[in-house]
């Protein structure tokens, strides 16, 4: 993992057009590198495998966004992207991580669990989709102590 740039941009934005049903804009990833947002890129030889996004606010931060390429779907890069953003978290001294997920998206749900997010709440007609608008599961990962199993 290292630092996203402005010339990941690219490369970023088409993995997320190619994995994402409403994708971010080309915009959303420039104006998260401007506001000083933990971006980061998984690259292997070159080529970028994934990515994520996260807003650090006072003590706490939100997981924006995560994606990683179809190609390297499945094989455990997706938990080594969440471990290493939630390893950051902790270099700040951040106190909680959360998220939101779409609750059809049963693998990613899968996938934070694993990580160490607890599911919190939920956000009423928060995505947008084919029917109009689905609900947002609020997950929560703690980061103080030893709590999630990743301190």
């Amino acid at each position: 993992m290292r630092n996203m740039t402005p010339e990941d941009i690219d490369e970023v934005h088409g993995i997320e057009l190619s994995v994402q049903a409403y994708p971010w804009t080309r915009g959303n990833f420039i104006d998260a590198l401007k506001y000083g947002y933990v971006c980061c890129v998984d690259e292997d030889n070159g080529a970028l495998r994934g990515y994520a996004i996260m807003m650090p606010v006072v003590d706490e931060a939100e997981l924006l966004n995560i994606s990683v390429a179809a190609a390297h779907q499945r094989k455990g890069l997706g938990k080594m992207i969440i471990k290493e953003m939630l390893q950051k978290a902790l270099a700040m001294n951040l106190k909680r991580v959360y998220l939101e997920v779409r609750p059809s998206n049963v693998a990613a749900i899968a996938l934070y669990r694993r990580s160490g997010f607890e599911l919190i709440g939920v956000r009423r007609d928060y995505y947008q989709n084919a029917n109009g608008s689905e609900d947002a599961l609020v997950m929560s990962c703690d980061l103080s102590g030893e709590a999630n199993g990743q301190a």
